[in-house]
């Protein structure tokens, strides 16, 4: 399971409204992008999501608990990788089941087990500094599974890649989470990515940010980036999404 329901949430800070009446919900399993112009809230849905943070007003659910505190049930990827230096990949992938008090064997298993599936076998025991950006994500991506959350949150996590290789690891993530099954709330600037990866798209308002839209994406896996399907879409949203940037520039 895996449903996340964010219910008429707003949130504060000080005097600032950042967020108002914000209603979508993540179903098992789904993938959904968040999209809106810098400075809607996205990254605070993701912390509210997390637990990281508490709705001013509203109410968020994963299977039905409301989030209260710190969601232990959530994993969270990072654009900027936050790996620990000291250790390596495997070391990295071990840290949340070493935490959870698994056996050494157990964290030996999971680790094997997210090392091959995310293609770091060969890497394993290298640090950080000796590994590419684009493997360096592939170790936040295996460390964030490796804790099995029911719902995995992804800020930006291939923004600082390089195009070619944010194309290989969205194809990439992708390949993972058919494999396991885990519903994924995603947050990008980019509406080919959103495109590319989603079953659903929200469209976030200019703050304060509110969903304007939901887009479906009815577009059968592996995607081709450039069909007539993929392009409407696109259009779509980028009308959409356009007139709330315009809107966000002269605030």
């Amino acid at each position: 399971m895996g449903r996340l329901i964010l219910k008429d949430i707003s949130k504060k800070f000080n005097d600032f409204l950042a967020l108002e009446n914000v209603n979508f919900e993540v179903e098992d399993g789904e993938f959904v992008c968040l999209l809106g112009p810098s400075g809607c809230g996205k990254t605070t849905i993701l912390r509210l999501a997390a637990g990281l943070d508490s709705p001013t007003d509203g109410e968020i659910f994963l299977d039905g608990k409301k989030i209260a505190g710190t969601n232990k049930e959530c994993g969270f990827v990072f654009q900027e990788y936050a790996l620990f230096p000291w250790r390596t990949a495997k070391g990295n992938i071990e840290f949340g089941p070493q935490v959870k008090g698994c056996s050494k064997e157990e964290c030996e298993r999971i680790s094997r087990h997210y090392i091959d599936l995310v293609g770091l076998r060969g890497f394993e025991d290298h640090f950080p500094h000796e590994l590419s950006g684009g493997m360096k994500q592939r170790v936040g991506i295996a460390r964030a599974y490796a804790n099995k959350p029911k719902l995995l949150l992804m800020d930006e996590p291939f923004g600082a890649l390089d195009a070619q290789t944010r194309n290989i690891m969205q194809a990439e993530l992708l390949r993972i989470w058919e494999k396991e099954h885990i519903s994924v709330l995603f947050v990008t600037h980019s509406v080919d990515e959103a495109v590319y990866l989603a079953d659903r798209v929200v469209v976030m308002s200019a703050r304060p940010g509110t969903v304007k839209e939901i887009f479906g994406i009815n577009l059968p896996r592996p995607r081709i980036r450039t069909s007539p399907e993929a392009n409407a879409l696109r259009d779509a949203i980028l009308r959409s999404l356009g007139s709330e940037i315009k809107r966000a520039a002269s605030i």
